[in-house]
């Protein structure tokens, strides 16, 4: 699951960068802000329940 967290994170970032810099593509400044939130979701949800992986 840590993973595909880091995985969502840095598609983010890459939307955040494609999308400042190509005008075409400004519709990714409205995705990646949804991916950020929704990693950060995750990540207190695990961090809150307490499950480890061992």
């Amino acid at each position: 699951m840590n993973v595909i967290l880091g995985i969502v994170a840095i598609v983010a970032i890459v939307f955040f960068i494609i999308g400042g810099t190509v005008k075409a593509l400004g519709f990714l400044l409205w995705i990646a802000p949804i991916l950020i939130v929704l990693a950060i979701i995750v990540f207190l949800f695990r961090l809150i329940s307490g499950r480890r992986r061992v």
